[in-house]
Formats: C-alpha cells, structure tokens, sequence
C-alpha cells in the first residue's frame, strides 16, 4: 500500500483524488495539496473516506519536499500546472519518492512541447534508483499505451499513427475551455507538426483539417491537426513509425472566438504593461473564463479519443482503431468532472497504481509506452474507460 500526494486540485485533480480514494487497497493514505487549500477541501468533502488537504507552492520545491517529508509520502501524483514539473521532480529527488505527471514540461515564456528537460533527469532518477513516469493522462498517456498494446498484440510493424481527439459535449458556454484555459490556448495556437520519413514537418496552426467519422453516435467531425508530445515520444520508441499525426477536433464557435482574442491580443503569454505594472494577456483572460472545473453539470455529450494505426501483420497490410467513448455526464454522476477531466485523471491513477503496485518498475524517467501495456488496459476496463477495438 502506498501513501500518495496529490498536487493540483483543478477538475483532473478532483478525478485523480476521487479514483484513488476508490482503491484503498492501492493507496491508503491520501493527501491532496494546492496553493489554494479551500479547493482541496472541497474536493475531499465528496469523498466518504477521509483525506488530508495542505496548502502548497509547487513553483518552490523546498515547499514540496518538506510536505513529503511531513506525510510521508512514496508517490507523487503532480496534476498541477506543466510549469511546476521541474520543480516537483526535484522535490522528488530531495525526498527519494516515486513521480508521475500527465503532461510535459513547459517554459513559462515559451509555448513549447518537448520532453527534453525531463528526459534529462533519467541520470538523476537512476542514480537515486526512483521511477519518474511521464504522461500519464489520456494523450499522453493512454494513447501511448494504445500504441504499445496494438505494437504487442495486433501488428508487427506500425508505419502510419494517427492520434484521433473528439469532444463531442456541449458546456453551454458561447467560450470555455475544458481544461486549464491557459495551456489550452498555448497548446492551440502553436504552429502545427508532424513526423514524417525521420523529419518533422511544420504547418500553420489549423491549417490542415479533415472529416473523420467517429464512432458509437457521434458521427462525421472535422479534426485539425496539431503538435502534441506524445508524437515525440512514440516515433522514437517505436522506429519503425514512417507517419505520425495528432488530430482534434474543434466547433466552429470555438476557433471564431479564439481568433478574434488572438486578433486582438488576448492570447499573447509575454508581458504587457498596463497602468503601472506588467500583466500577461493569457492569465487575465484565464480569470475571466469560466472554471473548467464547473463544466461538469453543464456538459453533455461524449468524447472519443484513440489510435487509427496502419502496419503489417504477418507480412499483410492491417488498419485498426484502438479507443474510448466516455459520456460527459456518466462522469458528472460518478466524481462531479466532466469527461475532459476524466480521461485525464483516471489514467493518472492507474499510472500511479503501476507505479505503487511495482507492476511497472524501472530506475530513471520513462514514457507510458515503455512498460507492458496489458496490465493497463485491464485496469482501464476495470476503472471507467472501457477501450473498443475495430479492424478496417
């Protein structure tokens, strides 16, 4: 059993808190901890067993590392925001206990998605002899477990991943966005790119798009191409990849509302001066979006998110689609999160029981692919995102 500290207490935050508290075989004592407690009380309030909340500074890793110390934690789940990871590895390290995160890295002032300041503190875990799992959301996370069980079991040779993303739900919003706004205009309005034959190729943000048909419903949608880490990730443990792209799937609403803010400004991540004192255009526009956490009881509708992979299997041309449809308000009922955070939060905690359960082991960081997939695609039936797969 393990004694885990759960850093963030956004919507992915209430998730992770709520499914870990469900397994107390796994994690039997839990604390939860953000720079604002009252979020943290809150959260534990829903939940029947007991947990204890701490208020937290994850930007400062002595702050960290002494609340490790002071509940005795073996793992850290960090659900905060992709600025902080550095520093919570380091409290990490400081403290000699387990990491997992659901996404990388990134620079304050720059919007870049790149593993590369993570991947350098493999040595340092190693040396140390802790495990630092990366990505273990929905994408990353369970996509790159997609990957690696379709490599495993269904093909022998991947030449073509496509990593398909539909929110199918409607919040009633006329703007919100379904995780922190912050990340997800970052995310959005960077240049797009793909791995193509051992290059990577740039486009325009949004400027290449098509109609996929999803599944179970949901129907014809038009995704867009973006960069997502993941990308780079899968193509460099799986060699044999000639194509990868990540798709996601945008309303019309949504792109008219964010190019009118990056029109304007709104969406620039460097300081503006403003009457006196320095203010960042995206955090003041974050303030003045709706929660993503309150989306919950609004949202209605589904998400699909998976793999379309083509390869060879016994020397044959095989296609297959590996994915998860979730119900915005199945998840409402179940842990008061829209779906958006679900997916993100309920892999967190299954990475975080590999991890605790010693069912994945390894010295050093490693991405979710890198591991035997099997244990946790059981454990995501089990746990509340049921995969399907179809052969084209």
């Amino acid at each position: 059993m393990s004694r885990v500290l759960i850093i963030g207490a956004g919507g992915v935050g209430r998730v992770v808190t709520h499914k870990c508290a469900q397994v107390p075989e796994v994690f039997d004592a839990i604390c939860l901890a953000s720079r604002t407690v009252s979020k943290c009380k809150v959260i534990a309030s829903e939940i029947k067993r007991p947990i204890e909340v701490a208020a937290l500074d994850a930007d400062d890793p002595s702050q960290t590392a002494a609340l490790i110390r002071k509940f005795k934690a073996d793992l850290v789940i960090n659900v905060a925001l992709p600025y902080q990871d550095l520093a919570i590895m380091d409290a990490c390290l400081e403290t000699g206990v387990a990491y997992v995160d659901t996404a990388n890295y990134e620079p304050r002032d720059e919007a870049k998605f790149c593993y590369k300041w993570q991947w350098a503190y493999h040595d340092r875990f190693k040396e140390k002899g802790l495990l630092a799992l990366l990505g273990s959301g929905f994408d990353p996370g369970v996509t790159n477990v997609f990957t690696a069980w379709l490599h495993k079991h269904e093909f022998d040779t991947i030449h073509q991943l496509d990593i398909i993303d539909c929110n199918a739900g409607d919040h009633g919003h006329a703007f919100a966005t379904n995780f922190n706004p912050e990340i997800n205009i970052r995310e959005i309005t960077q240049r797009g790119k793909f791995y193509e034959n051992g290059e990577w190729i740039e486009t325009e943000p949004l400027s290449e798009s098509q109609v996929w048909d999803f599944p179970e419903g949901i129907g014809p949608k038009k995704i867009y191409l973006l960069y997502h880490e993941e990308l780079e990730s899968l193509v460099k443990h799986f060699p044999g990849i000639r194509k990868a792209r990540f798709w996601m799937t945008f309303g019309d609403s949504y792109l008219t509302h964010l190019k009118v803010l990056q029109n304007v400004g709104m969406t620039r991540i460097d300081p503006v001066p403003y009457k006196g004192t320095d203010i960042i255009p995206i955090e003041f526009l974050k303030a003045l979006l709706p929660d993503p956490a309150s989306l919950g009881a609004t949202t209605k509708g589904k998400t699909c998110i998976g793999c379309l992979v083509e390869g060879t299997k016994d020397g044959k041309p095989k296609k297959a689609f590996l994915y998860n449809v979730c119900d915005h308000e199945a998840c409402y009922r179940e842990v008061n999160a829209q779906a958006i955070s679900y997916t993100t939060g309920v892999p967190a905690m299954i990475g975080a029981m590999m991890v605790a359960t010693g069912t994945w082991k390894g010295d050093g960081v490693f991405n979710m692919e890198q591991f035997d997939p099997d244990p946790f695609m059981e454990k995501l039936n089990i746990h509340g995102l049921p995969w399907k797969l179809t052969i084209l």
